[in-house]
């Protein structure tokens, strides 16, 4: 447990931003971002504790990379300029800062151990610290996208599935990656994805912003600049000496809210409309967040705000009152803060979202991060559009033709703390989902268990079709009984013998909204509907083989880390010829 630490004492962070290098690859971007273990404070009251993060080569200061320690730092990509990546890790080799995990899970302690596959170890043998690189929500070929069997490490061990561009400018700790930016205007993220220790490396520090930018976007009177505020909201445990107390292997939720690696912030602001563009970085803890004004003079005890965006970009602007975000979705948010007198203090707060949610239990963290509207406002007042007269393009839905193809992924979990899969099926075993380029499906999330998943599909934008009520005690036993008897595809329980109720059209703030994340409630079917599979195919940035060649495998996943590890994601293959 964290010991007591007293709220909003500590000013909120602003992850540095990573400069580019444009002289390496013509016509694209180039980084170099290294992983490595520094200290950070994450409150006044700690101890500064040792922490992993990304720092990015400083290519006007090469002595002086970019970043806070923890974290990373924030890459801010133009629409269409490819980038070019090298990843390093620099960790310490011998050890992990959480090894007492990854012991308990080569002993095959079942609440952590994902189900071996034919004999094959849970995790690598003989290496402690292994990484790779997922940019969440982009549009990329599979061997730039950070799958967790493409992971290297410190000592230049790598993983069965390791790619790297550029082989000749590579070192045995090092990786390159190419990136289209080919996505809409939109917040991307890029975090750790090494097999069955994401939850831990990611705990750790090594999650980051991705910003795509449109310049067109400049013409929408968006808040810009310091009225823009990145908030990567994350819960975490602390011991009494400051450091980072891994509990999710025991408990549910850590107890302290941090957000950009701060525990209880506060930002002062002026009385004008700020832009928050908010990412759930937590490893599973949904949040149910509002704005509360306090103090008798503001005129409304919930101050309102503008939804502008979701996961995958803009939508059209959607007044809100609080929102329920999952793990790994980005809400981007307009809010207005002269809607309250000078001096009014706005608390972040969450409410009614246990961990697991939604009837689970865990720590229950009720106030986040305040805003304090102490700064005065320059002359020539606020010059932002207000929200409702936005000229944000809707989104138009996509409109499934009558015989789409329709695949399922059932959440199945074979017994109490035992780890989850989809279908019964471990993730090390082959593809089994072959998908048409071109073409266009819809994915039913089958979850008849009691907590809700928020899950994540790699490469594409989704749009949320609808969820349906399920009899979820007669489904599971009717899908156990099938895994029992063999998995015969013509014996697979009909889902629609299962319905209880009608469809139920999607909520407010995901409908008609570009995802790449949902939430998927228990004892219903989620379904979402995905345009089109087309990878990026061509050469990227001029590198040799940088584009995909069929067959192309990517993953999808719950994004509680900790069922990730446990097995919860399996691979799909885009082929050139429907199967």
């Amino acid at each position: 447990m964290t010991p007591p630490l007293e709220k909003f004492v500590d000013p909120l962070p602003r992850p540095v931003s990573a400069v580019p290098d444009p002289s390496v690859y013509p016509g694209a971007d180039y980084y170099e971002i290294t992983m490595r273990e520094s200290e950070w404070c994450f409150h006044r009251d700690l101890d500064p504790a040792p922490v992993w993060g990304y720092w990015a080569g400083n290519p006007h200061d090469p002595d002086r990379p970019l970043g806070m320690g923890y974290l990373g730092p924030t890459v801010n990509a133009t629409k269409g300029r490819p980038a070019v990546v090298k990843y390093r890790t620099e960790l310490p080799a011998d050890r992990h800062m959480f090894q007492f995990v990854i012991d308990r899970i080569r002993e095959g302690d079942p609440r952590l151990a994902p189900p071996r596959y034919h004999g094959m170890p849970s995790l690598p043998p003989d290496v402690n610290v292994w990484n790779v690189v997922h940019q969440h929500g982009g549009f990329t070929p599979p061997q730039s996208d950070g799958a967790p069997m493409q992971w290297f490490s410190p000592e230049g061990v790598r993983g069965p599935f390791y790619t790297t561009l550029d082989p000749g400018k590579t070192a045995p700790n090092e990786a390159i990656c190419v990136y289209t930016n080919r996505e809409r205007s939109a917040m991307l993220w890029y975090h750790d994805h090494a097999m069955g220790i994401t939850s831990l490396n990611v705990y750790a520090g090594l999650a980051g912003l991705w910003l795509v930018d449109d310049p067109a976007d400049e013409r929408l009177g968006l808040p810009r600049g310091e009225f823009e505020i990145p908030l990567i909201l994350q819960d975490r445990t602390f011991n009494e000496d400051g450091s980072l107390a891994y509990t999710l292997a025991h408990a549910e939720g850590a107890d302290t809210p941090v957000v950009n690696g701060k525990a209880y912030p506060f930002l002062a602001v002026q009385p004008r409309r700020y832009r928050l563009r908010i990412l759930n970085g937590s490893n599973e803890r949904f949040w149910r967040l509002r704005f509360h004004a306090d103090g008798d003079a503001a005129p409304e005890v919930f101050l309102p705000f503008w939804l502008i965006g979701t996961d995958g970009g803009f939508r059209a602007p959607l007044r809100m009152l609080n929102f329920l975000i999952s793990p790994a979705e980005r809400y981007d948010l307009v809010i207005d803060f002269g809607r309250v007198p000078p001096g009014t203090t706005v608390t972040l707060r969450n409410y009614n979202a246990p961990v697991h949610y939604p009837g689970g239990g865990g720590p229950e963290i009720s106030e986040v991060m305040q805003f304090r509207v102490t700064e005065p406002m320059p002359e020539g007042g606020d010059p932002t559009t207000p929200p409702e007269e936005l000229a944000l393009r809707p989104v138009e839905p996509i409109r499934p033709r009558p015989g789409t193809r329709r695949r399922q992924w059932v959440v199945h979990q074979k017994a109490a703390f035992h780890g989850m899969t989809f279908n019964g099926v471990p993730f090390m075993a082959p593809s089994e989902d072959f998908v048409a380029a071109g073409s266009s499906e819809i994915w039913e999330y089958v979850n008849p268990n009691h907590e809700a998943h928020p899950m994540h599909v790699h490469l594409v934008n989704f749009q949320v079709l609808n969820r349906q009520p399920i009899d979820a005690t007669a489904y599971r036993d009717a899908f156990r009984k099938w895994l029992d008897g063999g998995r015969v595809p013509a014996d697979r329980p009909v889902l629609e013998h299962y319905v209880t109720g009608p469809p139920i059209p999607p909520d407010p703030d995901e409908a008609h909204s570009w995802k790449d994340t949902v939430k998927v409630y228990p004892e219903s079917v989620t379904r979402i509907v995905i345009a089109e599979f087309a990878p990026p195919t061509g050469r990227i940035a001029s590198i040799p083989g940088s584009g995909t060649e069929f067959p192309a495998t990517y993953i999808q996943h719950c994004h509680i880390l900790e069922h990730e590890d446990d097995d919860l994601m399996r691979p799909w293959t885009i082929v050139t010829e429907r199967t």
